[in-house]
């Protein structure tokens, strides 16, 4: 029995496993280089001032992030989370100019984003539309709202309390607010996807729903609560871009869901559900943040930048295909041992 345990083991989660920390050491290795390539051009990269600006830029990234990768590994997709968070941020910053308490105007947009997130997932689930043309189409309604509620205004920095500009641009140990709160939720979820049989059941779902259901997993309980707190982490991430920036206006946000679709990809998740970590897709978004940062400082032209990240995009999804194929393999070659 113990040999035939070990014998298992290489064709099932163990492999699983290494393949994805190998994927984390890669992203990490790639980070390195880059990051050591641009220092030689520029030491100035490497400052106190330039880590901490990188940090900044990373925080919203990396927190919506997070939310992607719950709602990806159920094998969906959520297009409207830019959307959501230039919702969350104009109305969270509206509320605060007008002279609600900063605490009742965070509320308001973490309500928000809670409630674009339910819309989704009540669209997809109730609906049974696919959820790349389900948010698609909420990706423009929420837009469409924030220029209806905006009607060409912003709200500058001025009118909003200083306390929470200041959290906003502050840090600690050189570390920004920001960027710390974006690593603590990375790490809630990270917790709840590997312990708590709700996240372990997401990637079952991902993985075959028609047997997920079979096995007595709430499809639709679980697929709801994956948009809503998608829509959630973006709704938090819409303050945090109020904090951070100050002068809001409808365009906040505009073409984010791209980037956090390829921070995901890029980080291991795959496209089609059931695998991949939230670290990876951490990492994911910390590596194209770096990218957008040190590329211009090694005077590499926008084309190139974008067909880079496009680059990255079509070798993660090769890989996950690769992946894929040899683990399919691997099992059929071992029931063919068992018989």
């Amino acid at each position: 029995m113990s040999a035939l345990a070990q014998t298992r083991n290489p064709t099932g989660s163990t492999l699983l496993d290494l393949v994805l920390r190998f994927r984390a050491l890669g992203l990490l290795l790639a980070l390195a280089v880059l990051v050591g390539a641009t220092a030689s051009v520029n030491a100035r990269f490497l400052s106190g001032q330039s880590v901490r600006d990188l940090l900044f830029a990373a925080a919203v990234t990396v927190l919506l992030t997070c939310g992607m990768t719950i709602v990806v590994l159920t094998r969906g997709i959520d297009l409207s989370v830019g959307s959501t968070l230039g919702l969350a941020a104009y109305l969270t910053a509206d509320a605060m100019s007008g002279g609600l308490p900063v605490p009742l105007a965070v509320l308001i947009g973490l309500l928000v984003g809670l409630g674009c997130g339910a819309v989704n997932g009540v669209v997809v689930h109730f609906g049974k539309v696919p959820p790349l043309v389900a948010t698609l189409g909420t990706l423009y309604v929420f837009r469409g709202i924030v220029y209806f509620t905006a009607g060409g205004s912003r709200v500058n920095a001025s009118d909003l309390p200083g306390g929470f500009l200041d959290f906003g641009n502050g840090t600690l140990l050189g570390v920004p607010y920001l960027f710390l709160i974006a690593v603590a939720v990375l790490a809630a979820v990270a917790v709840y996807l590997r312990d708590y049989r709700s996240g372990r059941d997401l990637y079952a779902l991902g993985s075959n729903p028609e047997a997920a259901r079979l096995a007595g997993i709430p499809a639709g309980k679980r697929l709801m609560g994956a948009y809503a707190l998608c829509g959630l982490l973006a709704g938090l991430g819409g303050v945090l871009y109020a904090a951070r920036f100050g002068t809001v206006d409808a365009s906040a946000g505009y073409g984010m869901e791209l980037d956090i679709v390829a921070a995901v990809v890029v980080g291991g998740v795959a496209i089609f559900g059931g695998s991949g970590t939230v670290l990876g897709a951490g990492l994911g978004a910390l590596l194209l943040t770096v990218i957008d940062n040190a590329l211009p400082v090694l005077s590499i032209p926008p084309f190139w930048q974008q067909a880079i990240v496009g680059a990255l995009i079509l070798a993660a999804v090769g890989l996950d295909r690769l992946v894929a194929l040899r683990a399919a393999l691997a099992l059929r070659k071992k029931g063919s041992h068992v018989e």
